[in-house]
């Protein structure tokens, strides 16, 4: 099973990234995926979560109305669509796949992350 994030880097406050995660390895069209992030210094936090099949979504709410997560079986990826990023956004991203929810414990798979950071 690989993860593999990508698409992060330097963007100025108000800027705008999109992150991809592209998976192999297991059926990703049968599980549900998250995006979870850790700042230096903090503990990993969770962003956003994307359910199988249906396109239910949940939220941190410190991203609500920015961030959108969305997902390609066909392509077996998952995306994170950032805007308005704010210097608080900066911090390693990663995705992660097989729960839907916040609790980073219960996702079966997880990925190398990529880094986004948010000049002010």
């Amino acid at each position: 099973v690989q993860l593999q994030a990508s698409g992060g880097g330097l963007v100025q406050a108000g800027g705008s990234l999109r992150l991809s995660c592209a998976a192999s390895g297991f059926t990703f069209s049968r599980y549900a995926m998250g995006w979870f992030r850790q700042a230096p210094g903090k503990e990993r936090e969770f962003v956003a979560t994307i359910a199988a099949n249906v396109d239910s979504t949940d939220y941190a709410d410190s991203v609500k109305g920015r961030f959108t997560i969305s997902r390609d079986d066909a392509q077996n990826t998952v995306y994170l669509q950032m805007s308005s990023l704010k210097p608080d956004d900066t911090a390693i991203y990663y995705c992660a796949g097989g729960y839907y929810g916040s609790n980073w414990s219960k996702y079966r798979y997880s990925g190398q992350g990529t880094q986004v950071t948010v000049s002010s």
